[in-house]
């Protein structure tokens, strides 16, 4: 028997589910970032996009939402980043670098992290070809300490570094309802915020992203954790999945150049609830935002 009439006998188990091999014909690229090293509460979100992986294969191809299948779209799964475990700057300077690569081969970025500062280098990257970025950001918490525990660079600093880059107006944040006294106050000075919910805030705010290329970052601890459980911090009060899955679907009406789904953690994950949760907004996402 040959190695291609065997293959035809073999379930995949690597990759996302529906990827293709033909780098050259996809249109975006999946992209693990396996790094946890300034979690600030429960370690492990570095096996998240493998696990991701893992349970895509039994979630369907085809989205009931969209009527759009995985397989009229065109995208490679690049596998993860290797990372020095515990080098925090030279892990960034590692994934700016990827992000870069895929831009400069006009592939759109999904990544799977990861803790939430995977999301810093992808934006400066973003930001060098997108001048005008909108940032999207999905989370229960602000992220937008100066800094935590001495460290300018951390999973609780990572939006406050992003509206550095991009300007704070231009930082657009919903389900937000954990952070410090004055993280709250400057979000609610400096950037379009929408504390405790998504939905209708999203809605009012699609006119202006409407005009910009966008910029999706999804902290999976915006959920609620009854419905979100294997996550770093979990924070209660929180939104439904089906809440998440339709803001995907509302960001579907803009000019999305590039995404990110985080902090999905395997071991405190019960019955891999989270992370069948994320592969299926990585779907929608793929479905919603790569071109046809």
């Amino acid at each position: 028997m040959s190695l291609v009439s065997l293959k035809k006998l073999i379930e995949p188990s690597t990759g996302f589910l529906a990827n293709t091999a033909d780098f050259d014909a996809a249109k975006a690229v999946i992209l693990g970032v396996p790094m946890d090293y300034t979690v600030s509460f429960r370690p492990g979100s570095r096996l998240g996009p493998q696990r991701v992986r893992e349970v895509s294969y039994g979630v369907e191809e085809y989205s009931f939402y969209l009527d759009r299948s995985l397989f009229d779209r065109a995208y490679y799964d690049a596998g993860d980043l290797s990372l020095p475990i515990g080098n925090v700057p030279a892990s960034l300077e590692i994934i700016h670098d990827a992000m870069r690569a895929v831009l400069a081969a006009n592939k759109m970025p999904f990544a799977l992290g990861g803790e939430h500062l995977i999301s810093w280098p992808i934006i400066q990257a973003m930001s060098e070809k997108y001048p005008n970025l909108a940032v999207v950001h999905f989370d229960a918490h602000a992220d937008l300490r100066d800094d935590y525990l001495g460290e300018r660079f951390s999973h609780a600093t990572v939006m406050r570094r992003v509206a550095e880059l991009i300007g704070p107006k231009n930082l657009y944040q919903f389900g937000i309802r954990s952070g410090s006294r004055e993280e709250r106050k400057f979000a609610e000075e400096h950037t379009n915020v929408s504390f405790y919910q998504i939905h209708p805030a999203l809605s009012q705010a699609l006119p202006e992203l409407r005009k910009r290329p966008v910029y999706v970052s999804l902290d999976i601890d915006v959920v609620d954790p009854g419905f979100a459980p294997g996550t770093g911090t979990p924070e209660p009060g929180g939104c439904t999945s089906g809440d998440i899955i339709r803001a995907v679907h509302v960001l579907g009406q803009c000019n999305v150049v590039g995404f990110d789904l985080v902090e999905v953690a395997p071991a405190l994950d019960l019955a891999q609830i989270t992370a069948v949760l994320a592969a299926k907004i990585m779907r929608e996402a793929l479905l919603s935002f790569m071109p046809a």
